[in-house]
């Protein structure tokens, strides 16, 4: 797949367009650690302090100081014959990573880049996760303080993880200045954060299945709407991300996804992304017939 240069302006405008919209899902790290960030639709907002763009509720944050200046790659992955996933990956040059953290707990001083003012007295602490993409970090006040900096210099572990909520910490997630905040105790739907020791010792930058330029890891990622709800198929959903796909996703696979949905005998070539673009387009044939519509 080409990898195309950054479009700051036109990708400015796609984030302002999904920040507006309580629907999307937004996430930043790596392949087995990261924090996810989405708002309820009647959660109040407001944007964070110094005019980045992003958003703060009470249970999180989203900034998005640098995301503009990423590499954006649109794909989808089929999710078996009946559905599939969607996202733009907002992607830096592997080159331009830096390397993982040590491997231990370590004290980061107050956290200047919080999203909001009253929080930068906090006291930031690197988890010290084998990730490249984020860092992880946990941010503290008070006596919270002295019990991270008693476990600085080992390694962070299970226990340490399940303690967070209860020391008051917020986890944040940060990438540059990109970053989520996640209030602790966290829950589904809304700011989340993960961890998968197992994925992570993996080495990934990626899942396998999602096709990401060599030389590129994804950093953001942004969840736009799916047109599958419990409502029916969304044709306004569908043709939204289309608009991102055939703008910046793999012109060999949109060309291929759309010689099937036109119903042509389109050869499949034997590679993992064209196998999946081909169980995608199969799959929004059938919700594309249903609803009478074209992909």
């Amino acid at each position: 797949m080409l990898i195309r240069q950054p479009d700051p302006g036109a990708l400015r405008a796609v984030i302002r367009q999904f920040l507006a919209d309580p629907d999307t899902t937004w996430s930043l790290g790596g392949y087995g650690a990261g924090a996810t960030f989405r708002r309820g639709p009647g959660e109040p907002a407001a944007a964070p302090c110094g005019g980045r763009p992003g958003l703060v509720t009470p249970r999180g944050a989203l900034v998005l100081a640098e995301a503009h200046t990423l590499v954006p790659v649109a794909y989808e992955t089929a999710l078996g014959d009946e559905t599939w996933s969607h996202a733009l990956a907002l992607c830096r040059p592997v080159a331009a990573l830096p390397p993982c953290p040590s491997p231990a707990v370590s004290e980061g001083g107050p956290d200047a880049e919080a999203a909001r003012a009253q929080d930068r007295d906090g006291v930031l602490f690197c988890l010290g996760l084998p990730l490249r993409q984020a860092r992880l970090l946990a941010r503290v006040r008070g006596e919270a303080v002295s019990t991270l900096r008693a476990a600085c210099g080992r390694p962070a572990d299970a226990a340490l993880w399940a303690a967070l909520p209860g020391l008051g910490a917020t986890l944040v997630a940060a990438q540059g200045r990109d970053r989520i905040e996640v209030v602790l105790p966290d829950a589904h739907p809304g700011p989340h954060a993960q961890w998968f020791d197992k994925l992570l010792r993996q080495g990934r930058l990626h899942a396998a299945t999602a096709p990401i330029p060599v030389g590129l890891a994804p950093v953001l990622h942004l969840h736009p709407p799916h047109p599958l709800t419990e409502r029916g198929f969304e044709a306004g959903r569908h043709a939204a991300f289309q608009a991102l796909l055939a703008r910046w996703g793999d012109p060999a696979l949109v060309a291929l996804k759309r010689r099937i949905l036109a119903g042509e005998d389109a050869a499949v070539p034997d590679r993992r992304p064209a196998r999946g673009a081909a169980r995608v387009a199969f799959a929004q044939r059938r919700w594309l017939g249903a609803a009478g519509g074209a992909g």
